[in-house]
């Protein structure tokens, strides 16, 4: 058994005003399954399909008071490019963030509602993942989340270090998944997640308790009502096994 990154989902107060925002800025289509949650994807995509990383954003009373812990990295061809890309991002309600990044290649930025992410310089790397280069997520131990990720996932290894670690699909397609050591450390529920899904036939019950037994816990939280379960990795980062598909 394994999963497999399908989509990220982001809290938001106004679901449908983000949605919009990130579907002009990706040129993504924009889909509802019902109030309060508004889903993304390529136009013309079947999901799920390696080639991207989905996002749902899904609408949540709590303030934002803390950087982001998962953000996305946008990829771009040129410094033409990302200087355009960064000109229509701002014309679309985007604003420019300091983070302590200080004098960096890349711009970061922040969403309508404060979300941080990045529009990368171009780099070869992320030449075919599509308008996201990476999922980045924060951490303290990017050897140790690589290790659980890596056995969580069916996805490829690529790099681990001490302060970096990423992987991708096992088709080599679409955007990559990175942890990166930072100095911080986790506060609260996370605004932005991880969600994955196995495959089709696999057990859900069976695979959350594969997913257990590496390392991951439950966040205690009353789950009777919903058909996926909410786990936590190691390092505290919520996140949601879907049911296989």
């Amino acid at each position: 058994m394994a999963t497999r990154l399908v989509q990220i989902t982001m809290k938001a107060h106004d679901d449908s005003a983000l949605g919009r925002f990130w579907a002009d800025a990706l040129g993504w289509g924009v889909d509802s399954e019902g109030p309060g949650v508004t889903n993304l994807e390529p136009v013309g995509f079947s999901y799920p399909d390696p080639v991207a990383v989905c996002i749902d954003v899904v609408a949540g009373p709590e303030p934002k008071t803390v950087k982001n812990r998962v953000h996305l990295d946008l990829a771009t061809t040129s410094t033409a490019h990302q200087a355009e890309l960064t000109a229509r991002l701002q014309g679309i309600g985007a604003t420019l963030a300091d983070v302590g990044q200080g004098n960096v290649p890349w711009t970061v930025m922040a969403d309508p509602e404060g979300n941080e992410f990045c529009v990368l310089e171009p780099r070869p790397v992320y030449r075919d993942t599509g308008p996201v280069a990476a999922v980045v997520v924060d951490c303290t131990d990017p050897r140790e989340m690589a290790r659980f990720w890596g056995e969580a996932m069916d996805w490829t290894l690529h790099q681990v270090t001490d302060d970096l670690a990423t992987m991708r699909s096992a088709q080599g397609v679409g955007p990559y998944l990175e942890f990166i050591r930072t100095p911080d450390t986790k506060s609260g529920w996370n605004r932005v997640h991880l969600d994955v899904r196995p495959y089709p036939g696999d057990d859900l019950a069976a695979e959350a308790a594969r997913l257990r037994a590496l390392g991951a816990t439950d966040p205690g939280i009353d789950q009777s009502a919903i058909p996926w379960t909410v786990l936590v990795d190691p390092e505290g980062n919520e996140f949601c096994l879907l049911t296989p598909r």
